[in-house]
């Protein structure tokens, strides 16, 4: 590197071009010197730092964590909020983990199955599994942040909790990130999480705000709806101290522990699917028949353009496309604060 010149650089495509707004051959060639004067780049982080001889975490030892008997949801306080919690407080966490740690053949746990197949590493499977919560499994940054910001505007607008979930409930009564919907009519897990954060003692504004929202919501509906597990999860760990976003990450990540356990039994009871061995019966194919394929002299009297002529023509042919499915002429979405909505409304023919 040492050796070469501009000369060496000359005739590169266009880069000796005089027109360009540097001078490319003449440029500083190798490696070079250190600036001494500018900080060299680095992480830093108060989240925590290790040495040879300990992890600290927010200042506190891991391993005397440990050692003094903290429990891994205790290092999460730690982690996320840098403060030791309460007894209470800790066994409320746990409670929400335990609930949030398998949910069956879900979205989530058939993704990791479906990677299992492929011949993939575990991380891979937990990570795809990760992937797939969509708002379906847990909108917990949209419907936390509306709780934040709603509360606080209220607030100072001089509302009351009543007055702010009637807000809430007039603007997104149909939202699916509400936390309130008809999924859990006949299911009470949502209902005994949020006594249990009653009788833990650690139930605060953002329960009694959702439970606001419940009954304003109740009243509104045309139809039976009550709090669904977005609604009682996340009103919970807000209550106990967590963003929407750590909440989001925490739940993630206690999912994907099932998803490992979807991932290794999927591999332990089932084959690998190698390359073209998935072939398709009849019964699980119902697009357009077999058809023969037009000849290139014939394309012209075959083929169908996507321009239209008239308003009709364009009428029919957006109704011709939303029958057709996975060209995306059927999802309706919604043109709104993508920080608040989730983004499809729905889905149909």
């Amino acid at each position: 590197m040492g050796d070469l010149t501009p000369e060496d650089k000359k005739g590169i495509g266009n880069l000796d071009d005089p027109g360009l707004p540097f001078n490319y051959p003449n440029r500083e060639y190798g490696t070079v010197t250190m600036d001494t004067t500018r900080a060299r780049f680095q992480w830093v982080s108060e989240v925590a730092y290790k040495n040879v001889h300990r992890i600290v975490t927010r200042g506190y030892d891991t391993t005397e964590l440990m050692e003094e008997g903290y429990g891994m949801t205790d290092v999460l306080f730690v982690d996320f909020q840098a403060r030791i919690a309460s007894v209470e407080e800790d066994q409320m966490l746990n409670y929400v983990m335990i609930m949030a740690l398998e949910d069956g053949l879900s979205a989530p746990a058939a993704v990791s199955r479906l990677v299992a197949q492929s011949k993939t590493f575990l991380t891979q499977a937990c990570g795809a599994s990760v992937h797939a919560f969509g708002h379906a499994y847990g909108a917990y940054s949209s419907f936390g942040n509306r709780l934040l910001d709603e509360l606080a505007a209220g607030r100072e607008s001089g509302l009351d909790i009543d007055a702010i979930a009637q807000g809430i409930v007039d603007e997104n009564l149909n939202d699916e990130s509400l936390g309130v919907s008809d999924l859990m009519l006949k299911d009470p897990a949502a209902k005994r999480m949020v006594a249990r954060a009653k009788k833990l003692g650690v139930a605060g504004e953002y329960v009694e705000l959702m439970e606001a929202i419940v009954e304003k919501a109740q009243a509104a509906s045309d139809t039976p709806v009550d709090i669904d597990m977005l609604g009682a999860m996340g009103a919970v760990m807000m209550d106990i101290g967590f963003t929407p976003e750590a909440t989001w990450a925490i739940l993630a990540v206690t999912r994907s522990f099932a998803a490992g356990a979807h991932f290794i039994e999927e591999t332990e009871r089932a084959e690998y699917r190698r390359l073209g061995e998935v072939l398709t019966p009849p019964e699980m194919y119902d697009g357009p028949a077999d058809r023969p394929v037009p000849s290139l002299a014939d394309r012209e009297a075959n083929a169908k353009p996507a321009l239209t002529t008239d308003l009709d023509e364009w009428a029919q042919q957006e109704e011709e496309r939303k029958s057709v499915w996975g060209s995306g002429y059927s999802i309706f979405e919604e043109i709104e604060d993508p920080s608040k909505k989730t983004g499809v409304k729905s889905v149909g023919k």
